[in-house]
């Protein structure tokens, strides 16, 4: 068997890359690639290895995609799990109270204003529109 029918062999029968058949047989890989892109099936496997990377690259995203809808499904049902629970923390177990009973509960925020007969929010201090600015 000559060099040239040990070089095809170890490329179609074995699936040796070029450089690894030019290292067994001690030639260079130019030689090689010659005696390869001469041969009558060297056409045909460079197609099919070109279809099977296209088939690997489209299942790997195929698979990237999935495995992003995923995670953002699971951040989505954690989210919303988070926001059902604050929203049961908030809405129950504690009762609406007057604006008596908050001033009264904060009575170091308010001072009592005369001329308006009720209490006022110090206006130093920093408020929320949802805090009352006058409570008589």
């Amino acid at each position: 068997m000559d060099k040239k029918d040990k070089i095809l062999k170890l490329y179609y029968d074995e699936n040796l890359k070029m450089v690894e058949i030019a290292n067994r047989i001690g030639v260079s890989k130019q030689y090689v690639s010659k005696i390869i892109k001469k041969d009558d099936r060297y056409q045909y496997k460079k197609e099919k290895l070109k279809q099977e990377s296209k088939i690997r690259k489209k299942q790997y995203t195929n698979r990237k995609v999935k495995e992003l809808r995923e995670e953002k499904n699971r951040i989505e049902a954690e989210v919303k799990q988070k926001h059902l629970q604050a929203t049961r923390e908030l809405s129950s177990g504690y009762p609406i109270i007057n604006n008596r009973a908050f001033r009264k509960w904060n009575a170091s925020a308010y001072k009592y204003n005369k001329r308006k007969d009720c209490f006022e929010f110090d206006k130093k201090l920093i408020r929320s529109y949802a805090i009352p600015k006058y409570v008589k």
